[in-house]
């Protein structure tokens, strides 16, 4: 494996984030805050670090799927590295451990945090914060292919290490024009929306900051109370709006304003995504109404949106789902497992893994109906050969156990298991708020420190889709 070569394309990931902290800077410059020192320096690291390799490494006509892989994990994770320095030389909240469950929560999209008191945080900092997030939620490596000219073969191999399979299945171009097409799509809906949250009457830099958090189905919020600080009902509406649009194929929200509207209403997929959303919504109402809200309208709108939040793993809240009754929180944590769709900003387990199984089952059934029958699973008439069926099944199974092993360790340390298992589940998601000591109004500060390591595990599990990160410390082994 050529390490020289690795080291130039980790150089390049370093400068984009050095030019998202050259712009924090300059806002913490203006707001004459405390964050310019922090965010300064960490930019000149990123920028020397970044620089050198770059420079003086020569690129490569090709890379192998080992190398491309390993540049992808350790993109991800330097990337981790460099997005806690700022929140370290700050200081404040930010302990190392802290800083470190920080950065990851934003660049994976999580959105859990450990601040208590978010609107203390300088503004320069709070933008970073927000940037992670942005940087993170298309993707690092995709992020880099996007501004870089053509990289051939190079370009090829890391889209579809940093891609999920399931997210790649439904693009059906060439790799550089499917990257053109996720950053039209991202960058299309981040303007769109902070255009129409400064029309709601947030200031600009809010917009930018919710934008940057919604489209990339994160959650960080500069508010401490998230959006229910605004108490704006057309605010909840343009949120909910494009969390949904976050939540659905890049690829498909790309044919569909081409013109072919058709396109996303006959997807199987998006018809189960945004069914289950409406029954989830539905369900939840009923059962707060009256005992939480008295009001439809309300019972509605706060079901309406917290359900929608976190069904797309966005995470932000306009209320304490601690107080909901159990039917309403169960509810809530099926889609903390399930999420939204592949190809979008969305953790979890995703609708389509979803849509599988149920297919899966499906067939396991007409089988023992039907011994001798030849089977074979369709999705929007495509036929699902056997290898991606049991691939999905096989990561339903192990994201479960992941999962059940993080609450297992955590209620170890002494927490209760509602925060435990929730917490596990949100971050493996990268939903952000769970329930308990963990709940949408609270954050993740009395974890202890060994859980937030475990949790950021969790994290990094859940962007890179699991196998990423467990192949990466299997790396010797491969041939």
């Amino acid at each position: 494996m050529r390490y020289h070569i690795i080291l130039r394309y980790i150089g390049i990931i370093l400068l984009l984030n050095a030019s998202f902290l050259f712009v924090s800077a300059v806002i913490s410059f203006f707001n004459n805050d405390s964050g310019l020192f922090p965010l300064l320096y960490t930019c000149l690291i990123a920028t020397l670090f970044g620089a050198f390799p770059f420079i003086f490494v020569p690129s490569a006509e090709e890379i192998s799927n080992k190398e491309g892989f390993t540049i992808v994990v350790t993109s991800w994770l330097i990337s981790c590295l460099i997005g806690m320095v700022p929140y370290v030389l700050w200081g404040g909240e930010f302990t190392a451990t802290n800083a470190w469950f920080e950065s990851v929560s934003g660049f994976t999209t999580t959105g859990s945090s450990i601040l208590t008191d978010i609107e203390n945080v300088p503004l320069g900092l709070l933008f970073w914060r927000s940037a992670t997030h942005w940087i993170g939620g298309v993707g690092i490596i995709i992020f880099v292919l996007s501004v870089l000219p053509s990289m051939g073969k190079i370009g090829m191999v890391l889209y579809r290490t940093e891609t999920s399979p399931l997210a790649a299945a439904n693009f059906r171009y060439r790799t550089k024009k499917t990257i053109r097409i996720i950053m039209f799509v991202y960058v299309g809906l981040t303007i769109l929306e902070t255009i129409a949250l400064m029309v709601c009457g947030m200031n600009v830099f809010d917009a930018v900051t919710h934008s940057f958090a919604t489209i990339a189905t994160g959650g960080f919020s500069p508010k401490n109370a998230s959006i229910a600080h605004y108490h704006s009902m057309p605010i909840e509406t343009v949120i909910i709006i494009f969390m949904i649009l976050s939540g659905i194929n890049f690829g498909l929200l790309f044919v569909t304003l081409s013109g072919n509207i058709r396109a996303l209403f006959k997807s199987t997929v998006v018809k189960f995504y945004l069914g289950m959303l409406a029954v989830g919504v539905a369900l939840a109402a009923v059962n707060i109404h009256g005992t939480i809200y008295p009001l439809w309208v309300d019972a509605f709108r706060y079901a309406a949106f917290q359900i929608i939040s976190i069904g797309t793993s966005t995470g932000f809240a306009t209320t304490d789902s601690n107080l909901w009754p159990p039917f309403a929180q169960v509810l809530i944590l099926f889609f903390t497992l399930q999420c939204a769709c592949s190809g979008s900003t969305s953790g979890g387990i995703k609708t389509d893994r979803s849509v599988l199984f149920w297919h899966a089952i499906k067939q396991r059934i007409t089988k023992f109906q039907h011994p001798h029958a030849v089977l074979k699973t369709k999705v929007d008439g495509v036929a699902i050969d056997d290898d991606t069926l049991d691939a999905s099944l096989l990561f339903i199974a192990l994201y479960i156990v992941i999962v059940f092993l993080s609450t297992l360790a955590i209620c170890f340390m002494g927490i209760d298991i509602m925060t435990a298992f929730s917490a596990s589940a949100a971050t493996m998601g990268n939903v952000g708020p769970g329930f308990g000591l963990v709940g949408t109004v609270s954050n993740f500060s009395q974890i202890p420190e060994l859980g937030k390591w475990i949790l950021t595990g969790d994290m990094l599990l859940g962007r890179l889709e699991i196998y990423g990160l467990l192949l990466f410390f299997l790396l010797k082994s491969w041939k």
